[in-house]
């Protein structure tokens, strides 16, 4: 790299000389004023007027020569090695000069290349600039194509070649010619398609390390054993059935691996001729292991058996058994030998009893975790240096006294358990970190943070503690406490005195507790405090004194009554500031906001009335709507089928590794789409996906693909959609679509179902009668299918149990690499929604690694508000251990009888009188005459939803409104009109014989090209934006027939139409339609839809929106150029439809036109009485 791409560390000497090329000799080469830059290994020689910009020569000295030229006083010759290299003489002022750059360019070109890597360059054959160094030891070349009989023989060429790599590179036969490579002491060919290996390959004689992991390899050459050097050995993932008898020969190997093959038998006796040290036989379904001769196996120190299906395992005759792995079993019994055993670990079983004799004295590990133990076995009593010791996920209902005040025990893990009380006292204890949640302990013994003053980590969130133990007795006590989470608990305000002596606290959560305030004095001596989390509580404010912790960077107290916003803006390091779910008015800013903030959540505060346009600075900025924007189901007064909240959080690296996706109207208001998208470590998989899934679904939907297949496509094109960011990165996704399926009259059963898909660890959960019903499903190796699907595809699980090291889960979005082992392909289900269900739960990965279905369930059961359900999930996780980024969504149901089957229209709102004007509001019904529900999207599609401002969303148009100026609206209605077989209409809220008049306002860039050279009647232009007056006429009853002059309208053509309240009023063209009864709303909310605007402003397609104003009005015969040819993004302040000087007078020729078509329609249709219900097909 040159100095300015590479950064200024990589320039080692730079200046402007007198630079010639090529030969001396020759006459045509001048010597030319150039820069002259030595940066890293390469002399770059430019021109010095652009030496930046210009044309430069990159000369590389690796390997190269740096000679004086004699001829030529301060002259330097450099030469780059191969047989194509060059030569450029460079003349120094001085000798000074010249002498550091011989000495600087000499070291450079004496340095050699020995390692390369070339992997996943799709080479056939090694390039020929690969053969410049002689010198290579180090040679990567996986994932290509390399041919055994074309590309490798020239690997011979390299005489001093000691390490190579060709795995994957699809060999079906051992290349001979790499046993002509005496050097090579590692050697890498796994995930070929090797049947057989040759008898050259005993002439290898310095090989130490031979992989052939992920082969079809089903026995060894006897010449293997002359190998007498090597120490490793892989034949993982092969074809074995029994262990090879030449390995015998082996007398050095260290290390053998054979895990994924297929042994049914560990035969001990077979182990003791063996010298390996380290055996690995996991992944295989092993029936049974025999015992041996304790004197035979004295060798053996690691084995390791994980996800081998064993039911019992007895391996006390390896007496030397250093440390034993045997994770993911079904083991219900173990006995282990302990004379030298270190390290032991079983969790994930159905363990009942585990024997270990003798007592092991060296033991230092032991995880039992996930498992079936009622008590502490008691030889951990004799382990007098056992430190770490993990009994989570049992069925423990006492922790003995001795386990907290033993003097080795360094961490103990004890939650998820039934413990209901400890030691009132202890003695003296080592514990420096202790984990007790869930459990049902009401007290904590009184001198804990007395006696284990090495304390650092202490959780007992989900327990049922009512206070906590005094933290020192005098103020010469030390506490080492930094990090205390006593989350869902019952502590009140009487604990907050207690934790002043906790000086070095770092780490508070109090969520969810019942404190109602919080001391400021005591809130001051806290001064080390980083992170504090007050959510769930009943505070009403938080102390001013906060700005003594003036380290702190995070600060979560939502879901509480506070009133007055906190001065934690003020706070140097403060990062983020969740403050949703209160009772909020008004913000106090500071004149700069902090320069590290990125985060500031506002919302759930119905109340806050915020205008600061400085906030717009920070990253993640969250606050509700407007409260004067209308929100149309809270007016009608009838309960919403679904609604919805959601929340994200990052993780302890700052990462929004996560997103959620939240349609209330998706494709038609009958629907609705949510989703939660996680990346682990990435953040772009995650932000793809939420951007563009839904486009991807809506295209499914709009090709009319059958019932259980458009959910499935989706995922797999949503694949492709990822590109180049999906080949080497991936994400787990859950998608749920709620949609409408009619059913006849008379029958039973609901016409709302939601299909759940899902890929990767993000889950699905539906509540129904208080029940957790799991609506998808985790795909990983454990999986028999699954795991014989990956091994079909010849993928290797790593020790981690991840497909090739990369993931643990065989179905996940990205990572294209892996691919066919690794596909996009979802689990999908489908439910119909009944009155029973009351809300269904979107959880990342680590909200489920958290909390159990049923615990998440029961934990938002009470929570009346989606949003702070959501919050209350992310909070817990938190507080139970979760580092990474999480992410939830909670929809809440209310499905009722009558917004499954309608046999009888509801009973009409009130009319409001003719010629009256109250606020409207506007519904649509589908085309096949299904439920009508209020046009409202409070689709949020995460942060996005603030991006799209209402000349964006001018695509949705057509609003009733009077001559009187609407009230103002922060974020555009929206709706997905543009699919086939979601047409919309329209119902104007008023009495008969009564009508209004609309503006459609949309962008002038719809895919029209017309030029009108003349003024158009009927059509206003207000610089960018293009105004279509039209009239909407009072039309018949729907229990009168339609006028044969309507007869042939075909009600499919006319495009759906959502309106700008702000807008002046339009008129639609008039076609009587039947009225379809009048539903429950299906939002709850009012916002922006989360979904890009295409290039005219338009979240529609442009194939089912460019021709909306030709229908909606008679628009003139189409020509070049024209009020279409508008620029696609007008100013954002260009918002005026009329003047204001001509708004009186618009409104007198407004009026005299309605009164006018009100008589041309009483003489043309007659009406015994004012109807009271209208629908405008569009």
């Amino acid at each position: 790299q040159d100095h300015f791409i590479g950064g200024s560390e990589r320039v080692q000497l730079s200046g402007v000389f007198n630079v010639r090329k090529g030969k001396l000799a020759l006459p045509v080469n001048r010597w030319s004023k150039r820069q002259v830059t030595l940066s890293g290994t390469c002399l770059i020689v430019s021109s010095v007027k652009y030496a930046h910009t210009g044309k430069m020569h990159i000369l590389p000295l690796i390997g190269g020569k740096v000679e004086e030229v004699r001829r030529h006083s301060h002259c330097l010759a450099f030469s780059s090695a191969g047989p194509q290299g060059q030569t450029y003489y460079i003349s120094y002022d001085s000798y000074a000069e010249h002498l550091r750059w011989h000495r600087m360019a000499s070291k450079i070109s004496s340095q050699r290349v020995n390692s390369v890597d070339l992997s996943c360059c799709s080479l056939e054959e090694l390039p020929a600039q690969l053969f410049y160094s002689q010198d290579l030891t180090h040679l990567n070349l996986k994932n290509n194509f390399m041919s055994p009989h074309r590309g490798v023989p020239a690997l011979t060429r390299f005489c001093k070649l000691r390490s190579l790599s060709l795995s994957n590179n699809f060999l079906s036969e051992f290349p001979l010619a790499l046993c002509d490579i005496t050097s090579l002491t590692e050697l890498n060919l796994s995930g070929n398609r090797l049947l057989c290996l040759p008898a050259e390959l005993g002439t290898m004689h310095n090989l130490h390390t031979l992989l052939l992991d992920s082969n079809f390899l089903s026995s060894l050459p006897l010449e293997l054993g002359s190998l007498q050097g090597l120490t490793y050995l892989g034949l993982s993932f092969n074809s074995f059935s029994c262990i090879p008898l030449v390995l015998e020969k082996l007398r050095g190997m260290e290390r053998l691996c054979l895990a994924g093959n297929q042994l049914p038998v560990l035969d001990m006796v077979g182990l003791q001729w063996l010298p390996a040290h380290h055996i690995d036989v996991r992944l295989n379904r092993l029936q049974l292991v025999t015992v041996g001769d304790p004197e035979q196996l004295v060798h053996i120190v690691h084995l390791d058996l994980r996800d081998a299906g064993l039911q019992e395992l007895d391996t006390r005759s390896l007496c030397k058994l250093e440390l034993l792995r045997c994770d993911r079993n079904v083991l219900s019994l173990l006995k282990v030998g302990g004379h030298a055993l270190k390290s032991l670990y079983a969790g994930h079983n159905e363990l009942k009893q585990l024997e270990v004799q003798p007592v092991p004295e060296n033991l230092t590990v032991l995880d039992l975790s996930w498992n079936k133990l009622t008590s502490v076995p008691d030889w951990v009593c004799g382990s007098s240096g056992l430190e770490v010791l993990d009994i989570t996920h049992n069925s423990v209902s006492e922790l003995p006294i001795w386990l907290l005040s033993s003097g080795s025990l360094r961490k103990l893990l004890a939650g998820w358990n039934q413990v209901c009380h400890l030691a009132e006292r202890l003695e003296r204890s080592q514990l420096e970190v202790l984990d007790l949640q869930h459990n049902y302990l009401t007290e904590l013994p009184h001198n804990l943070f007395i006696k284990a003053q090495s304390l650092r980590y202490l959780n007992v969130s989900a327990n049922k503690l009512e206070n906590l133990p005094a933290a020192s007795l005098s103020e010469d006590s030390f506490s080492s406490l930094g990090e205390l989470y006593v989350t869902n608990n019952s502590l009140t305000d009487k604990c907050v005195p207690l934790l002043m002596g906790h000086g070095h606290l770092r780490v508070l959560h109090l969520a969810y507790n019942k404190l109602q305030t919080f001391t400021a004095s005591k809130l001051s001596q806290l001064e080390q405090l980083e992170e504090l989390d007050l959510s769930g509580n009943r505070l009403k404010a938080i102390p001013t004194t906060i700005l003594s912790c003036q380290r702190m960077h995070t600060l979560s107290a939502h879901s509480n009554c506070i009133s007055t916003f906190p001065e934690v803006l003020q706070l140097p390091e403060i990062k983020c500031v969740d403050l949703s779910c209160n009772e909020l008015t008004e913000v106090t800013l500071p004149v700069t906001l902090p320069p590290k903030l990125q985060e500031l959540d506002l919302t759930g505060n119905p109340r806050l009335n915020l205008d600061h346009k400085s906030l717009d600075n920070i990253r993640c900025f969250r606050v509700d709507p407007s409260p004067s924007a209308p929100c149309v189901s809270e007016s009608h007064g009838t309960p919403a089928v679904w609604s919805h909240g959601y929340t994200e959080a990052s993780g302890v690296k700052n990462k929004l590794c996560v997103a959620a996706l939240a349609l209330d109207s998706f494709c038609g208001v009958r629907e609705a789409l949510y989703g939660v998208f996680d990346g682990d470590r990435n953040v772009e998989v995650p932000y793809l996906l939420q951007c563009t899934m839904g486009d991807v679904l809506a295209e499914e939907l709009q090709r009319g693909q059958r019932q259980e297949d458009y959910m499935t496509n989706t995922f797999l094109t949503m694949q492709r959609r990822l590109g180049t960011a999906g080949q080497r990165m991936g994400g787990s996704a859950a998608l749920c679509h709620i949609r409408h399926d009619p059913v006849a009259s008379g029958e039973h059963g609901g016409c709302f179902t939601v299909k759940a898909a899902n890929v990767g660890r993000c889950q699905t959960v539906l509540c129904r009668d208080g029940k957790a019903i799991q609506l998808s499903s985790t795909h990983t190796v454990q999986e028999e299918m699954e795991y014989q699907r990956v091994r079909r595809h010849n993928a290797i699980i790593t020790e981690d149990n991840k497909v090739s090291g990369v993931t643990d889960s065989t179905r996940i979005m990205g990572y294209s690499f892996l691919c066919p082992s690794v596909t996009p392909q979802p689990h999908v289900s489908t439910v119909t929604l009944t009155p029973q269900d009351e809300f269904f739960l979107l959880g990342s990965r680590g909200l489920w690694d958290m909390l159990s279905p049923s615990e998440a369930v029961e934990a938002v059961r009470n929570v009346p508000d989606a949003l702070a359900a959501a919050k209350k999930l992310v909070t817990l996780a938190q507080s139970y251990g979760c580092s990474d980024s999480l992410s939830a969504v909670v929809v809440q149901l209310n499905i009722t009888e009558d917004c499954c089957c309608f046999c009888e229209p509801p009973p009409p709102p009130s009319s409001p009188g003719l010629g009256a004007h109250t606020s409207t509001h506007h519904y649509l019904a589908g085309a096949d005459g299904g439920i009508p529900v209020p046009l409202v999207s409070s689709g949020t599609v995460s942060e996005l939803s603030s991006e799209f401002s209402t000349s964006e969303m001018s695509s949705e148009v057509g609003s009733t409104a009077s001559s009187e100026e609407p009230p103002p609206q922060a974020e555009p209605l929206a709706s997905h009109l543009n699919l086939q077989g979601r047409i919309g209409v329209r119902r104007p809220a008023c009495g008969g014989g009564s009508f209004q008049r609309q503006f459609s306002g949309a962008l002038s860039d719809n895919g029209l090209d017309s030029e009108d050279e003349e003024p158009i009647v009927g059509v206003f232009s207000n610089g960018s934006r293009v105004e279509v007056e039209a009239d909407v006429h009072c039309l018949h009853r729907h229990d009168r027939p339609a006028p044969e002059l309507h007869s042939n309208t075909q009600p499919n053509t006319f495009p759906a139409i959502v309106s700008h309240p702000e807008r002046s009023p339009h008129h639609f063209s008039k076609s009587p339609s039947p009225i379809p009864p009048s539903p429950p709303s299906l939002s709850r909310e009012t916002g922006t839809l989360g979904r890009r605007a295409r290039a005219n402003g338009s979240v529609a397609c442009q194939g089912k929106n460019q021709d909306l104003i030709e229908e909606v009005a008679d628009a003139p015969v189409k020509k070049l150029g024209g009020y279409f040819n508008a620029p696609a993004q007008p100013d954002p302040e260009d918002q005026l439809i009329i003047p204001p000087e001509l708004e009186e007078e618009v409104r007198q020729i407004i009026q005299q036109q309605q009164e006018q078509m009100q008589t041309h329609n009483q003489k043309a249709h007659s009406y015994q009485k004012p109807a009271d219900y209208f629908i405008t097909p569009l």
